[in-house]
């Protein structure tokens, strides 16, 4: 089985057209999140997908994009009604 790592991906797009793009390429990756940020759980195969997936929709100018791999070891800390994030069994894209 693949190990995966979690990450969380966030995105600053200028354009709304750019900004729905890159909302659906980070959500098919992703296993929560809100607003700008989400949870991926990534194998080092699907991180460069979706790194190759943000880049055909952002412009380098204008938008930024952050794909920060977190501690294993780190505690996950959860407020409210979040739910912990949990890498799943699989994963489908398209």
């Amino acid at each position: 089985m693949t190990q995966r790592k979690l990450y969380l991906a966030a995105y600053d797009v200028t354009e709304p057209r750019r900004l729905r793009q890159a909302l659906n390429i980070v959500k098919n990756y992703a296993t929560g999140g809100q607003k700008s940020v989400y949870e991926c759980f990534l194998s080092d195969l699907e991180r460069r997908a979706l790194l190759q997936d943000i880049s055909t929709v952002l412009d380098g100018l204008e938008d930024r994009f952050m794909l920060v791999r977190l501690d294993p070891r780190s505690h996950i800390s959860i407020m409210g009604i979040a739910v912990k994030p949990v890498d799943p069994d699989f994963f489908y894209v398209g």
